[in-house]
């Protein structure tokens, strides 16, 4: 299969973090902090504190652990899966470091 070089960046930055690998962590959380019994969903204060654990756990930690993967098994990934972002040239080493960096930091 071809890759599609016109793909926007944000939608290659998005496809290294594997967003169907976000699910687990961020029903893990709810299930946790519905578990606690020291949870209400009728107190904002306690479903910001979920949103925003679900967003830290979710989006910013197992994307970071996705896109690092990605990083160390790119040269694997150029014999097995050439067509992934980093073998095949959609993003630079660079902006994928960057991109570690930017996780990692969030």
């Amino acid at each position: 299969a071809a890759v599609d070089r016109s793909r926007p960046l944000w939608q290659v930055r998005l496809q290294l973090t594997k967003p169907m690998a976000w699910m687990p962590l961020i029903c893990g959380v709810a299930a946790g902090a519905a578990a606690s019994g020291n949870f209400h969903w009728t107190d904002p204060s306690d479903v910001l504190k979920v949103l925003i654990a679900m967003f830290m756990s979710g989006p910013l930690l197992a994307g970071y652990t996705q896109t690092v993967n990605d990083w160390y098994d790119r040269e694997i990934d150029a014999i097995n899966e050439p067509n992934r972002p980093i073998p095949s040239g959609l993003i630079t080493e660079n902006q994928v470091i960057a991109q570690i960096w930017a996780l990692l930091l969030s």
